[in-house]
């Protein structure tokens, strides 16, 4: 039985390494969300458009020139998010142009490398991904149960690991307490 039972906490502990290790990256980029964006890069640019606009005179020539101006060859759409402004939106980017002064703001977007997809996992944004989760929630407590009986004696559970495990509640417990005093 404990020939088995380390066998078991060995195979299933290198097949799931990788997904452990992107949840674990993850969770740490998803608990600073208020910090940074785990999933984008914005990129902001303030730009000039030499002289003032009037509203009346914007057409599609116009976010032409500020297009190019901002780097883009061609525009989706545009509207007026107030009498003053013009917005202008591409694939991947926004352009928002103060028309009294000229001045601009492009932003720009792309996917972060390897977080973007590690949290689209995470957060379960793939429909038939929740059940995949599962099982991997199911085998992480089976790699933890095999992991806890598979040593005996003084470094076992009977022994050093009983009072490593009750520590280890303590930070859990701890939260909970202190998050009913918020």
């Amino acid at each position: 039985m404990r020939k088995i039972n380390a066998v078991l906490h060995r195979d299933l502990g290198y097949f799931f390494a990788a997904l452990l290790i992107a949840y674990s990256l993850s969770g740490i980029a998803l608990n600073h969300i208020d910090e940074w964006n785990p999933d984008f890069i914005v990129k902001k640019t303030s730009l000039d458009f030499d002289g003032s606009y009037d509203r009346q005179n914007v057409d599609a020539e116009l976010i032409r020139h500020f297009s190019r101006i901002a780097g883009e060859d061609t525009f989706r759409l545009y509207d007026f998010p107030s009498e003053r402004q013009v917005k202008v939106y591409y694939k991947d980017a926004t352009l928002l142009v103060n028309l009294a002064d000229g001045s601009g703001t492009y932003e720009k977007i792309s996917r972060r490398p390897l977080f973007y997809q590690f949290n689209v996992l995470h957060r379960n944004s793939v429909d038939w991904w929740k059940w995949a989760s599962d099982i991997f929630a199911v085998m992480l407590i089976i790699i933890t149960v095999t992991g806890v009986i598979m040593l005996r004696g003084k470094n076992g559970f009977s022994g050093r690991g009983k009072w490593l495990a009750a520590a280890g509640l303590i930070p859990p417990l701890a939260a909970l307490i202190l998050q009913n005093f918020q």
